[in-house]
């Protein structure tokens, strides 16, 4: 097998230009992407994620309830979730349900999937790995 030569920080480095190894130039996160990947951050908000699996709307109240949190909690963890484009909401009366908003989701997905392509693209093959 081949080892391929991976460059070192002391023969490359990561560029403040170019915010890449080796020149490349890779565009940074946007903040929308920041804030998705905040509201992955957290086991407990990936708990909640959870709870809206199959299409649910919920309230703050009953995402509470369902994960034995104080109300306060739950909207800040939401309110985190929301702004990170994970969740919608919409007024109910006086109470707020959110839902997983699927499209944003898909978005930032993306965006992520083509951040990882540009910055940490796959090794190439070689002939003698097929």
């Amino acid at each position: 097998m081949k080892e391929e030569a991976v460059p070192d920080q002391a023969t490359c480095g990561m560029s403040q230009e170019s915010g890449g190894p080796c020149g490349t130039a890779v565009e940074p996160l946007s903040e929308k992407l920041r804030e998705f990947l905040k509201g992955l951050a957290s086991e407990q908000r990936q708990q909640m994620l959870e709870l809206f699996a199959g299409g649910v709307e919920l309230t703050v109240g009953a995402v509470a309830e369902r994960l034995g949190v104080g109300q306060s909690n739950a909207s800040q963890q939401l309110a985190l979730l929301r702004r990170g484009g994970l969740l919608a909401s919409r007024k109910d009366g006086k109470q707020v349900r959110y839902r997983v908003d699927t499209p944003s989701v898909e978005r930032s997905l993306s965006e992520l999937q083509n951040y990882l392509r540009t910055c940490c693209p796959p090794p190439e093959k070689d002939e003698s790995d097929a």
